[in-house]
């Protein structure tokens, strides 16, 4: 709590005062069981308004890989008030912007609008989250552009392929295991009923959150969502949300996969993680400091200052760790290593670093230095207030609470040296709960380029 206030006045010694305008945080839900949250920032006449669903890809039944995302496309149709695609027509008509995205965990639909036009907004969501209307060239239509963006952005590139194969390898059982795009077999597959079922079964007002950050009052908020999302009526029968649970993992896992596109081999290790639990975020923020201290900084991190900087062994290493998830999470080590070096010889260098580490603990004059920069760089968030309300959409969508986020800065602020060795000794401490993978080049390719 000292080193989080000292923080606070430090940095904000240096800003001018507008910057610190994202007021109160208020929270009330209505009767038909949607919860809000209201952020406060009045610096300009612009607002936020986002409507999360407690539903993502992890939710879907088996078989049908990719309908989150998939409905998440077709709510930009038809409503019994709406033409295809007019919502986003009035939104930019009304000089703002809209847009959708899909996790594992969560679906989201925001637009970004003056704050006089809040309750327009509030109106065309709430329709198409009771009154969507899709018919079979709907999603005839809307298939082949959900086949088409996964052909670009995964089966087009080496490294997405890897890391969904990396993915499907980590999570034995639990649905994590399933591309939030979907498989493409099952992708051909979706039809109007799955949709349909997805979309009766989740999208509700009591598996919704409605969060508005921007130039609003919270008395004029709750009035609006009374209003406009109120007489939304609830899905009584709403199913508890339970995922299949991860075995034991009683073996390491290896992953191979080749490409003639690889431009540059890696080798990468994927643990499973604990996430962030609410009133339990002291083991998160511990990971969450590990991940900065061996690769969040490339010249001052524990693995790329050995073996980028100092022996001059790798092109680039870096660790990785998502701890806003519903369930079990994951933190990855990764090393690109020079030409000449081999993806074992790399495996072995992190797995050398590693042990290093763990034998010599945290250099404290690092630790304070990652501490005070993790900490400023979330003082600053608090100036994008689209972010702020992204941030607390995720939080409340795994989970977690309004008070964890606000309690999250000052749990990373109390998180001790020792704190943050105990969790990798945890992570690394010689269990079966990973994953390595080698992302390569085939070795005919490597061959016909060096005799060119």
């Amino acid at each position: 709590m000292i080193l989080r206030r000292l923080l606070t006045i430090a940095v904000a010694a240096t800003l001018p005062g507008a910057l610190w305008a994202a007021g109160e945080v208020t929270q009330f839900t209505l009767d038909n069981g949607m919860e809000a949250v209201v952020i406060e920032d009045h610096r300009s006449p612009a607002v936020v308004h986002m409507v999360w669903y407690r539903t993502g890809a992890a939710d879907e039944p088996p078989g049908v890989s990719g309908i989150a995302h998939f409905l998440e496309h077709l709510m930009f149709k038809s409503t019994d008030d709406l033409e295809n695609g007019e919502f986003s027509r009035i939104v930019e008509a009304n000089g703002g912007s809209d847009n959708a995205f899909t996790s594992w965990d969560y679906t989201a639909y925001f637009q970004r609008v003056a704050a006089d036009r809040l309750g327009l907004m509030m109106q065309m969501e709430a329709d198409r989250m009771r009154d969507l209307v899709i018919t079979e060239t709907d999603v005839v239509t809307e298939r082949s552009v959900v086949l088409e963006e996964r052909a670009q952005r995964t089966d087009s590139s080496p490294g997405a392929l890897f890391n969904e194969q990396m993915r499907a390898a980590l999570y034995l059982n639990h649905p994590y295991r399933i591309p939030i795009i979907g498989w493409r077999h099952e992708m051909l597959e979706l039809g109007l009923d799955d949709a349909l079922a997805f979309y009766e079964r989740f999208y509700a007002p009591n598996n919704a959150i409605l969060i508005v950050a921007g130039d609003v009052e919270p008395e004029e908020v709750q009035r609006l969502a009374e209003e406009h999302y109120g007489p939304l009526q609830p899905t009584p029968d709403l199913p508890e949300r339970v995922r299949p649970s991860e075995p034991d993992h009683i073996a390491d896992r290896t992953v191979r996969f080749e490409d003639g596109r690889v431009a540059n081999p890696y080798v990468s290790r994927t643990y499973l993680a604990p996430e962030r639990d609410s009133g339990a975020q002291e083991e998160a923020a511990a990971l969450t400091l590990l991940a900065e201290i061996l690769g969040g900084n490339g010249t001052t991190a524990v693995l790329g200052r050995t073996l980028q900087n100092e022996e001059g062994r790798a092109l680039f290493a870096g660790a990785y760790y998502q701890a806003t998830s519903l369930d079990d999470t994951s933190f990855t080590v990764l090393n690109v290593p020079v030409p000449g070096v081999s993806l074992e010889e790399a495996e072995a260098d992190l797995d050398r670093v590693i042990a290093d580490f763990l034998e010599t603990g945290i250099d404290p004059a690092q630790f304070e230095r990652i501490q005070f920069r993790y900490a400023a760089s979330e003082i600053y968030n608090q100036d994008n207030v689209q972010g702020l309300a992204r941030m607390y959409g995720v939080a409340l969508t795994t989970g977690l609470t309004v008070e964890d986020v606000q309690a999250w800065p000052d749990v990373i602020a109390a998180t001790t040296a020792e704190d943050v060795m105990q969790a990798a000794r945890a992570l690394f401490g010689g269990d079966t709960r990973s994953v390595t993978g080698y992302l390569d080049r085939p070795a005919a390719v490597e061959t016909e380029e060096a005799t060119q």
